[in-house]
């Protein structure tokens, strides 16, 4: 079975390229990029830790699309590649080091702690968001992360909507505040974070949430804000909003 990785080391050239593997391994995609720097190449450079799906390190793109390599099944042709929108450092590895500025910049911790009691019911209220292995596959399939790196995107969002929603916080206006810019309604929509979570976290409804509860703190749409229907200028357009009626007649 044949292979494709996308390499690059900034020590022979500036430009990355693709070479081709032959691989015995029917398995996983760890387990074939394994074989190759195993018995064909030492200097193969890729992340991986507990091999099992839990701590997202091996996060990579096979055929364009973010997986975890030790989750996904080999097939002939694959062609692998390095996350997206962060700089690669070698080969499959990238440079996830923008993680903690947008944690601070979303300012996802508690700010103002309630006593209030928790239940069963509050924990599954949170227990999704709080499933992310930090694999970064969201950022790495963002549209907008990629032409705007100062987007806080579907990670950091969806962190913000899980201490929103926890009791423990006693007063959320931070929270909200601190995604008004470059945040929640800088989201497109598009659902390609929601596809590529391995944990099967919904980032683009957790945006949603989060617009709702920034409305109800009386943010609004930034985008709308010079919205208007052009109707001072309909003798430009060329179109009569009174469908012809003239009122005195004439």
């Amino acid at each position: 079975m044949k292979i494709k990785i996308n390499r690059f080391n900034k020590e022979l050239s500036e430009e990355s390229y693709i070479e081709e593997f032959e691989v015995t391994s029917g398995e996983t995609v760890l387990n074939a990029l394994m074989e190759v720097k195993n018995k064909k190449d030492n200097s193969l450079t890729f992340r991986c830790g507990c091999k099992t799906g839990v701590c997202g390190s091996c996060a990579i793109r096979v055929n364009g699309v973010e997986k975890l390599a030790c989750k996904t099944h080999l097939e002939e042709a694959d062609l692998i590649e390095p996350l997206k929108n962060s700089d690669v450092i070698k080969d499959l590895v990238a440079d996830l080091s923008h993680e903690s500025k947008l944690l601070k910049n979303s300012k996802t911790y508690i700010h103002s702690y309630s006593n209030t009691q928790i239940t069963t019911e509050d924990e599954k209220l949170i227990d999704t968001q709080s499933n992310c292995i930090l694999c970064q596959s969201c950022f790495s399939s963002c549209p907008v992360y990629e032409v705007n790196s100062e987007f806080l995107g579907p990670y950091a969002l969806t962190r913000v909507l899980r201490y929103t929603n926890d009791k423990k916080e006693g007063d959320s206006t931070e929270l909200i505040s601190s995604i008004q810019d470059n945040g929640v309604w800088d989201c497109t929509l598009c659902g390609n974070c929601t596809m590529v979570c391995p944990q099967f976290i919904d980032p683009k409804t957790d945006i949603m949430n989060l617009r709702m509860k920034s409305v109800q703190e009386g943010f609004e749409d930034k985008s709308l804000q010079n919205f208007s229907m052009g109707f001072e200028n309909d003798f430009n357009t060329g179109f009569d909003p009174s469908g012809g009626f003239n009122p005195n007649g004439f």
